[in-house]
């Protein structure tokens, strides 16, 4: 019992002694949890930053200066070479892991030298001291000034972790000039990053700090920095410690007795300029700091691809003052910018070379008449083959020319579109509704346009202004069967859906119709067998702006010629300006990727191929004397029978027409054009020859051929259909009519909309989509017709 007495006695000495020490090591324990858990700002933003901007491949295009002059690259401690890191400890700090922030040995041994021994003096500082050096901008050359030191390293210890202080140590050491960070330095001194370093290349960076402006002081070549004998000697030094710990890498021995190169800044590489800066603009604009890696859309190949024939394409035309040029690159498929150059020479001040080309709002010429074309296209206003009238026409007070100064008369719509022709174009906005160009311009985003009012039809012939990236946003539409989407100049910005502004058949039919456009050299009609080309050329007014922008394969190409102070240059037409340069870099592309397609795209919902006379554009009658195939959009295309073939019943012993009755054997029938008024003006001037049709006052409808117009048979006069909605399959409308024995084709239409066509012989099936009352009608190849009302209705 006493021995038990006695056993708990001094059990409860043992805790009365302990408990103190216990609840000092807790509140301890809860002081430090609590210090980092209590909200601080991050070490990672203590310092202002750079950013690394990357091509899409991640070459540097430029490292950027931080808001304090200083290249300082954040780069996590896991992005850090792990040899540098030991290294840098093995250096700096042997006792990192395990000090509270200060090691009394270093500051002992410290003092001693520097005010004992009176020898070069050494500060004893650990890492953890050294950023708050650096944090801080401390003076730490006095004892005072030492204490402070140790007392701010002690409060950076209690609030942040150990990797976090050495990471911002890694970020922040001074390596030589105004780089700081290894991040900075590995881009710097060996052109890569700091987790690719070799050993050599980690040793020498980890030396660095400790005397950056001595041992930086080198030899120089004509490319290269060669590491100085000082710096190397440090690094030897260093190496040799590390393989006391690491004597595996005994191999590398060879490699240090070795010279070691270290670029410079004045190598950072600086390229695409002008995308870089709008990169950094647009991030300042939105107020979102940049991060320390950005990967751009930029291919460098093609960047200095289109820099090396913009160059020399400017060069090669001095001659007639080109001093200055644009071009941009896109790939359709992601709306990547690929290159972009904003001037011919971004450090030339004579022609305000950095200034961003291509985001200068300048009149685009005629480089939006496709628009206007796809949009009637979609509006039912024309077709491909639709013949336009190029004759002077006035448009209310409006009268415009044509470029040349001339009148072609009849042009089909692909004509007039690739020919620039003035007059077509300017008809065919004049028809557009909700929306016309202007409206089509504002669904597009094009910025600082002024009132529909202030530029009337005017708009048509590049009146308002858009810039470079506008039209590649525009072309791309047309690539993209349709669908506007937005520029992507960095990966990390996440692809948009778009908006549809155009259907896909009229954007599929436009950019067939721009592939026709034959390139300078060549003749209408013929096409590249290999990565075929649409493109349209624009000059503006008085001469200020040439413009060529297309596509082919994946990508959208835009170029502009001029002057950015405006001068004007008669030299500057877009097809005599603009398009050898677009044609030049097309080749270029072309010669290194000879396989260049554009993406696989299936043909449009409901598009199709119909016969028409190639003279009118309109459904051949029998007397046309060539046809062709067309695209044609069913139910929005406007299509007739044309009638400007005609035949005469010519009367053979007069040379008039004949009187009706017609005798047999004294009567012959010729085919005569019968041309609109206006435009056999035209024929007339150009002194092309029409024969005119002749006249016979004697009778009336001399001449005229006779025959019966069509008659419908079925559907009956007055009969009602209905819709099965259980049996759609079943719901087909038989068309059929009789026909003269001279018809060859009978053609349908159901509400002026142009359904197909038959021969006499075969009936048409027509399938109604919705209830209520349609108009029928059947023309035949002469021009006659016949019509009918059909009622539909629905059955549950």
């Amino acid at each position: 019992m006493e021995w038990a007495s006695a056993a708990r006695a001094g059990a409860g000495r043992w805790l009365r002694r302990w408990q103190n020490v216990l609840a000092a090591l807790g509140l301890i324990a809860a002081i430090l949890i609590g210090c980092r858990l209590w909200p601080h700002p991050s070490l990672r933003d203590a310092l202002p930053r750079s950013t690394a901007i990357h091509d899409d491949t991640g070459r540097l295009l430029r490292l950027t200066l931080a808001s304090d002059d200083q290249y300082r690259l954040w780069t996590p401690l896991a992005d850090i070479s792990p040899q540098l890191i030991d290294a840098t400890l093995m250096h700096e700090d042997q006792w990192y892991w395990w000090h509270p922030g200060f090691n009394p040995w270093g500051l002992l041994r410290g003092a001693w030298i520097t005010y004992v021994r009176h020898g070069h003096p050494q500060g004893g500082s650990t890492i953890t001291m050294q950023l708050a050096r650096l944090l801080y901008r401390l003076d730490t050359r006095t004892p005072l000034g030492k204490l402070h030191q140790v007392a701010l390293a002690l409060r950076l210890e209690l609030f942040h972790s150990k990797k976090d202080i050495l990471a911002a140590y890694l970020n922040s050491a001074p390596y030589g000039g105004n780089i700081q960070g290894v991040g900075a330095a590995s881009l710097v001194y060996f052109e890569k990053s700091a987790a690719r370093l070799s050993l050599p290349e980690a040793l020498t960076l980890a030396v660095i700090p400790q005397d950056p402006s001595r041992r930086l002081d080198a030899r120089h070549g004509p490319d290269v920095t060669v590491v100085a004998p000082r710096l190397a000697a440090a690094r030897d030094r260093l190496f040799q410690r590390w393989l006391r710990r690491h004597p595996d890498d005994a191999r590398w021995r060879a490699v240090f007795r070795m010279p070691l190169a270290l670029h410079t800044i004045a190598q950072l590489p600086f390229e695409a300029p002008h995308a870089v800066d709008q990169l950094i603009a647009g991030a300042n604009a939105r107020g979102e700091p940049l991060p320390s890696q950005v990967r751009s859309t930029i291919d460098l190949g093609l960047q200095q691809l289109l820099e090396r024939q913009v160059r020399d394409y400017v060069k090669h035309m001095a001659g007639v003052g080109v001093r200055n040029a644009s071009a941009m690159l896109v790939d359709t498929r992601s709306m990547d910018v690929k290159a972009l150059v904003g001037s011919v020479d971004y450090f030339n001040k004579d022609i305000h070379g950095q200034v961003n080309g291509t985001l200068a709002s300048r009149s685009p010429g005629s480089t939006l008449k496709p628009f206007i074309y796809g949009l009637g296209l979609d509006q039912g206003v024309l077709g491909p083959q639709t013949v336009l009238r190029d004759v002077p026409s006035s448009f209310g007070p409006y009268t415009p020319e044509n470029f040349d100064g001339r009148f072609l008369g009849p042009v089909t719509a692909t004509q007039a579109l690739i020919h620039s022709r003035n007059i077509p174009a300017v008809w065919v906005d004049a028809q557009l509704r909700d929306p016309d160009l202007y409206g089509f311009l504002s669904q597009a985003g094009v910025q600082n346009l002024a009132s529909e009012q202030h530029y009337g039809l005017a708009l048509v012939l590049g009146g308002g202004d858009v810039t470079m990236q506008d039209l590649a946003r525009m072309y791309a539409l047309l690539a993209n069967r349709g669908v506007l989407k937005p520029l992507r100049l960095r990966q990390d910005v996440p692809a948009v859906p778009g908006k549809r502004l155009l259907s896909e058949a009229a954007s599929f039919i436009v950019t067939d119709m721009l592939e026709q456009n034959p390139r300078p050299g060549t003749t209408f009609g013929s096409r590249p067998a290999a990565a075929p080309v649409f493109w349209k050329t624009g000059t503006s007014w008085a001469f200020h702006d040439a413009w060529t922008a297309g596509g082919f394969g994946p990508y959208v190409l835009v170029v502009w010629v001029g002057n950015f102070d405006s001068t004007p240059n008669p030299a500057f037409v877009g097809i005599d300006a603009a398009a050898p340069l677009f044609f030049r870099i097309h080749d270029a592309l072309l010669a290194g990727h000879p396989q260049l397609r554009p993406p696989s795209r299936s043909l449009p919902d409901g598009l199709k191929r119909v016969r028409v006379c190639l003279a009118t554009g309109m459904l051949p009658s029998r007397w046309c004397p060539a046809t062709g195939e067309t695209w044609f959009i069913p139910g929005v295309s406007p299509i007739r029978v044309g009638n400007v073939y005609r035949p005469v019943v010519i009367d053979n012993a007069s040379g008039l027409p004949a009187c009706p009755p017609y005798a047999g054997g004294s009567t012959r029938t010729e085919v005569f054009q019968y041309w609109p008024s206006d435009l056999a003006a035209v024929f007339a001037r150009a002194g092309i020859p029409i024969r005119k049709p002749p006249h016979n006052p004697a009778c009336a409808n001399a001449g005229q051929a006779q025959g019966d117009p069509p008659a419908i048979t079925s559907p009956l006069r007055g009969a009602s259909y209905a819709l099965r909605l259980d049996r759609p399959e079943g719901n087909a409308v038989v068309l059929a009519a009789t026909s003269d024995a001279d018809v060859r084709a009978l053609y349908w239409f159901v509400n002026d909309a142009y359904i197909g066509r038959a021969t006499p012989a075969h009936a048409l099936t027509w399938q109604p989509v919705q209830a209520g009352t349609y108009q029928l009608r059947v023309v035949d190849d002469h021009g006659r017709s016949d019509a009918r009302s059909l009622e539909v209705g629905v059955v549950q």
